[in-house]
């Protein structure tokens, strides 16, 4: 009834304003009104109430009777039911609007970097940690689709990305140092040092004789040819005063390895600390009769396996390897973390693998080769240009280097994460 008191509405309204108004007064009377409705319906369309404010504009004034206005107290309610509808719609076109969002971004995940990563090795504990970063999504949260490839050694995963043929991998950066003076233009460098402790070692029995470097001597030592602890063999009795002479070297397969050590046909054997204790243990070897010389241990100051990228990608594509080395260092913490996760995303690719194995043998490297006091220190992934400049003096002890490196020759850390994320939790 306000709408039709203010305005002079109604059959009372009506005659009240015939009675004081003249023809002229009573046109001049609807036009104002009329304008007045118009700014009303004007008002309510800016405001976003389009239907109400059209719905106004429909009213004639020449027939503004008592059931116009009922009519125009049923229009106020469309008005407030407009408004509900109208703050609907508002939500399904942001909805709208979010979904093509979410389209967008799934069509820009979709155009990643492919980086092809190459293993050295088989799938075994180690490959858990890029397994897990692969699971977990970090890559792919970096812009990356990285397929990651077993290996036939060390020295395949250098030759696959110096090639190019691989755009990053794992290897070992003592192998890294020989192959780049071998050959001057591998265009390959080292950029995140995973193992700061190399799993180089010497595993024999205490009931074979063996107690020490010493006791080497005068023993059968078996050696995979290919292997990369044949390498460093040299530069083991050299620091340790071997005689290596008096080691019979028997050249045996990286599948007999173990069998023939756990039934006394060798007395001990070269290989990653990892690997070889572990085997040994599952094949029953009594623990006490193992004895496990870590060439770390025993003088060395070598680096282990690291990280190496193909130089012409790093140049062209710096962040994708930036990006690559914050998806690793997540999973590597993950890992850390949770070992038993990063290995059931081994056993995913591989199921004929033994958990409680692959777990230990993780477990192993972790403890001994990743976690080390200079890790704990200075944040995974670095190296310190003092010990790795002292290592490359190592290994000019037993090689001869057409050109002996710089450290920065060997490894760059232009691509590492900040030092802050690098810490250990």
């Amino acid at each position: 009834m306000l709408f039709c008191k203010t305005y002079g509405l109604g059959s009372q309204g009506k005659a009240s304003r015939q009675a004081q108004l003249g023809p002229v007064e009573e046109r001049e009377y609807c036009m104002t009104l009329r304008q007045s409705i118009n700014m009303i319906a004007g008002s309510m369309m800016m405001r976003g109430r389009p239907r109400a404010g059209l719905t106004l504009t429909r009213l004639t004034l020449t027939r503004l009777t008592w059931v116009r206005v009922k009519w125009v107290r049923v229009t106020w309610a469309r008005v407030r039911w407009a408004r509900v509808r109208w703050a609907r719609v508002r939500w399904a076109r942001l909805i709208c609007l979010a979904g093509a969002a979410a389209g967008l971004t799934a069509a820009t995940a979709r155009a990643e970097t492919e980086i092809k990563f190459s293993l050295d090795q088989r799938l075994e504990g180690p490959a858990a940690i890029f397994l897990l970063a692969q699971d977990s999504g970090y890559f792919r949260a970096e812009g990356l689709d990285v397929p990651i490839e077993e290996g036939a050694g060390g020295l395949e995963a250098i030759s696959r990305v110096a090639s190019g043929a691989y755009e990053l991998g794992l290897a070992d950066i003592n192998a890294l140092i020989r192959y780049r003076d071998r050959n001057p233009a591998a265009a390959v460098k080292a950029v995140f040092m995973l193992f700061n402790k190399p799993a180089f070692a010497i595993v024999g029995r205490k009931s074979r004789g063996i107690s020490g470097p010493k006791s080497l001597e005068d023993k059968k030592l078996g050696v995979p040819p290919d292997g990369l602890s044949y390498d460093q063999w040299p530069i083991f009795a050299k620091l340790n005063d071997i005689d290596a002479t008096k080691v019979a070297l028997e050249k045996i397969s990286l599948a007999v390895r173990a069998p023939m050590l756990a039934a006394g046909q060798i007395d001990a054997v070269l290989g990653y600390s990892y690997r070889v204790y572990v085997d040994l243990k599952d094949r029953g070897v009594p623990i006490d009769d193992v004895v496990l010389m870590s060439m770390a241990d025993y003088g060395l100051k070598l680096y282990g396996s690291a990280i190496i990228v193909n130089s012409k990608f790093a140049g062209e594509k710096p962040e994708a390897v930036a990006g690559f080395q914050r998806a690793l260092l997540k999973g590597l913490k993950a890992t850390i973390r949770r070992p038993a996760a990063a290995v059931d995303s081994l056993l995913k690719r591989d199921d004929l693998s033994n958990r409680q194995v692959e777990l230990e043998r993780l477990q192993m490297l972790i403890r001994d080769n990743i976690l080390t006091p200079e890790v704990r220190e200075n944040g995974l992934g670095a190296v310190d240009g003092a010990r790795l400049t002292a290592a490359i003096d190592q290994i000019a002890l037993t090689y001869a280097f057409r050109a002996k490196p710089k450290a920065s020759d060997v490894f760059d850390p232009a691509f590492l994460p900040t030092a802050a994320d690098r810490k250990v939790d």
